[in-house]
């Protein structure tokens, strides 16, 4: 089943020609079906590249999805055009009312910055809140789930001496987990952070469960039962030149960053990475969306309740 995308979304045109089942919302409305209705918190500054990456993975499951793109009431992105801000996006404020059956809060880079020096922070927990009453599952990604877990638990995130860059090896902790169906015993995942979460504070606190973990950069993925939530510290959405992007970018800048780890072959920025979690990534996110579906009320008011 496909992902509802409004035709001039750029999303629309990129999925369509990967074979990604993609449809209007006027044909979505002729199908006697109720679609999930995910919401896409959109944080990080290359707004179209963002909804791409995660339209990607929840586009691919057999269950049809109407996504939502929502934004800080307050905050106004600088990366982005003002007129596809307008035409694609709807502020907190506008969609407080809403329920919704998920909901994604992408990463934002502002790590460096404690979490009540961000200008947003406030409203931010508002929505962190909102979610035990009208989200039914709340997926954090990288400084989001950074942000959900600390917001929630009172874990903080702590200063790497030097940036986690790379593709490095995760372990499956819980393979019973339905959020895990289908993942072998170990997995590559892309990482991209100044900041870490430590594993010896999530267990500290009630309730969280860690799925997946690596020696050498620490707990990636939480889940966290009693607020319908999953954090994962991680890029799983990263396409396959993303980790390219930043490093040029920083090179360019003439910003000191290494090499990212096991990310091009030999190590070598002249030849083309490769690609080693994408089909893990589908999976993670086809199971949080089959989870969502077989657990979500039907009708949509119930949410909450």
């Amino acid at each position: 089943m496909p992902i509802t995308l409004p035709q001039d979304l750029p999303a629309f045109d990129v999925l369509t020609k990967e074979g990604v089942m993609v449809i209007s919302p006027d044909r979505a409305q002729s199908q006697d079906i109720r679609p999930l209705r995910i919401a896409l918190l959109n944080l990080m500054p290359k707004k179209i590249q963002t909804e791409n990456q995660f339209a990607r993975l929840i586009g691919a499951t057999p269950l049809q999805i109407d996504l939502h793109l929502i934004r800080m009431s307050e905050h106004q992105a600088k990366n982005t055009a003002a007129e596809h801000m307008e035409a694609f996006y709807r502020p907190f404020e506008e969609v407080r009312d809403q329920k919704f059956d998920g909901l994604i809060i992408t990463g934002a880079p502002i790590e460096h910055l404690s979490f009540g020096d961000v200008t947003y922070w406030d409203e931010l927990r508002e929505v962190l809140n909102w979610t035990q009453t009208n989200v039914h599952s709340t997926f954090g990604v990288c400084w989001g789930g950074m942000a959900m877990i600390n917001h929630f638990h009172g874990v903080k995130k702590h200063i790497l001496p030097a940036k986690a860059f790379g593709c490095f090896r995760h372990s499956n902790l819980d393979p019973t987990s339905p959020f895990l169906r289908g993942f072998s015993d170990d997995c590559v995942i892309p990482v991209s952070r100044w900041t870490e979460m430590r594993q010896a504070e999530i267990d500290a606190a009630p309730g969280l469960r860690t799925l997946l973990g690596s020696d050498q950069s620490g707990p990636c993925l939480v889940e966290d039962p009693a607020h319908r939530a999953l954090y994962i510290f991680n890029h799983f959405e990263y396409d396959s030149d993303t980790l390219k992007q930043e490093y040029d970018r920083d090179i360019a800048n003439g910003t000191p960053i290494n090499v990212p780890m096991n990310y091009y072959p030999n190590d070598n920025p002249a030849m083309k990475p490769l690609n080693r979690w994408r089909s893990h990534a589908h999976l993670l996110y086809g199971n949080w969306i089959n989870e969502i579906y077989q657990s979500t009320p039907y009708d949509i008011s119930e949410i909450g309740m």
